[in-house]
């Protein structure tokens, strides 16, 4: 593929200055399995980030880090409650459910976003043996349908959740985005948030292939090291992924990037918004759109994106650090000029 895509964010390629870093990382011999400097290196900067107090693991996927993430939250008599829409849910292959033996009960929620109230009536059967047992919530910020939550939204959740005895794991695989929305620094969204554990995204911000699992609980970071090496999740030559996420927090890489990807997203959706309806608000990097199935299929042959929902015809157009201005107005003037009139 060498034109832009607007399929996913995944199908950019990795930064220069992280490709820079993993070649700088190449150099020499170093202690593995994460005992080396580069990754000390990386768990100091995400220290500054999110608290002296966080433990860091670094893992090679989004569906690794939810799995090692809730597995140290959850037994397998206990249950999840997510948004319907959720990637735990819907986007995992079952992962989660196969490697943690517990239940997810997913919730429909307007905009991809969890209430106190839709959780408060999902929560039954406590101290029952017939029931599964609430034990988490999971929250992803930015979420599957491009929305964020507000720091006060977050707080809400979180403090209801403690509130109830459980524990918030908060999905990031696009928390730069959310971060750089909101206009706040990464920890806004951790420990000040009241969350417990979570992972922070890189592949989707200009990585190769790496992500991080953050403990910001320390009654929850006991068993982690065992948990992400029985996962398969403990990289030997950790330098290399641990280098990723160096480059992305050194010089606010991970902000710059996010800032252009979610600005290409705005700035898509203003060139469109008067011919298309628009599903929600764009509030990251991502647009979603009603299109009758004629137009997806002339659109697709020139610029790849998904398609949402095949029942209504909504679509997904997802932008990245390599979107430029130029395709978007391209792919927008497309857009227009093919849309029956």
């Amino acid at each position: 593929m060498t034109g832009a895509s607007f399929a996913s964010d995944n199908h950019a390629g990795a930064h220069p200055d992280v490709l820079a870093a993993v070649v700088a990382a190449n150099e020499g011999f170093a202690p593995a399995y994460g005992d080396d400097d580069v990754t000390a290196n990386a768990v100091a900067l995400l220290r500054e980030q999110f608290g002296a107090d966080v433990e860091v693991f670094p893992v090679f996927n989004g569906t690794g880090a939810n799995v090692v993430a809730l597995q140290s939250m959850v037994r397998p008599f206990e249950a999840v409650l997510c948004a319907s829409t959720a990637h735990i849910n819907v986007d995992e292959c079952g992962a989660p459910e196969r490697f943690l033996g517990s239940k997810l009960i997913d919730i429909d929620v307007p905009e991809g976003k969890l209430t106190v109230a839709a959780l408060e009536a999902a929560v039954f059967g406590l101290g029952d043996p017939h029931h599964v047992q609430t034990r988490a919530v999971s929250l992803t910020q930015s979420t599957e349908l491009g929305t964020v939550y507000s720091l006060a939204e977050l707080r809400e959740i979180t403090s209801w959740a403690h509130g109830r005895g459980f524990v918030v794991h908060l999905d990031g695989a696009r928390i730069a985005n959310a971060a750089a929305s909101l206009g706040v620094g990464l920890g806004e969204l951790g420990v000040a948030s009241g969350v417990d554990l979570m992972s922070f995204g890189a592949t989707k911000n200009g990585a190769l292939g790496v992500e991080a699992v953050l403990v910001l609980n320390p009654a929850l970071a006991e068993s982690m090291h065992f948990i992400r090496k029985q996962s398969m999740q403990l990289a030997s030559k950790m330098r290399f992924l641990s280098a990723q996420l160096v480059a992305l927090l050194t010089d606010d890489l991970w902000l710059r990037n996010a800032t252009h990807a979610n600005a290409m997203a705005t700035r898509l959706a203003a060139a469109v918004g008067d011919v298309v309806e628009i599903s929600y608000p764009v509030q990251a990097n991502a647009v979603f759109a009603m299109l009758d199935p004629a137009s997806t299929a002339v659109l697709q042959e020139q610029f790849p994106f998904y398609v949402w929902n095949e029942s209504t015809g909504q679509v997904r157009w997802m932008t990245s650090w390599r979107t430029t201005e130029s395709d978007v107005d391209t792919f927008a003037t497309l857009i227009r000029t093919t849309l029956p009139t």
